[in-house]
């Protein structure tokens, strides 16, 4: 129970750290225009942007340790870089998406890009590494 409670420790700080420090980078070289460590707060709660985000990071986390914990060597790095890469950018550009703007399938579909998905593949696969290095941290195997 407690390996749980230290992963979703975990995908906390992998988002305050690894998410938004490629964030930052991909800002920084003009990749992307978007603001790392945000403080606008966001409804229903008024939480900052940036807690928001670490909040579901350490939910996913969770959701990742539990994939990748058996994994052994490199495998445990390289899966946990590839499933956090893809099912939280896949949630992301499709749940949220539909949830936060109300559109129908064809307008979702019709706003992707590739453009976007590869940065949403990015920012996740940093925040998989991130989780995956934080429990090593935390939880070492045995």
């Amino acid at each position: 129970m407690f390996a749980f409670v230290k992963a979703f420790i975990a995908g906390f700080l992998a988002v305050l750290s690894f998410h938004q420090g490629l964030v930052w980078l991909l800002d920084m070289q003009g990749v992307i225009d978007a603001t790392p460590w945000a403080m606008t707060p966001v409804p229903p709660l008024g939480v900052p942007k940036v807690v928001s985000s670490a909040l579901f990071g350490g939910l996913w986390g969770v959701l990742l340790w539990l994939l990748i914990r058996r994994a052994l060597a490199a495998g445990y790095y390289v899966g946990a870089i590839i499933l956090g890469a893809i099912f939280p950018s896949l949630v992301a550009l499709t749940l949220v998406t539909w949830l936060k703007n109300g559109q129908d399938t064809g307008a979702m579909i019709d706003s992707w890009n590739m453009h976007r998905m590869w940065i949403a593949l990015a920012v996740n696969g940093a925040w998989g590494l991130g989780v995956a290095v934080f429990m090593r941290i935390m939880h070492p195997p045995r």
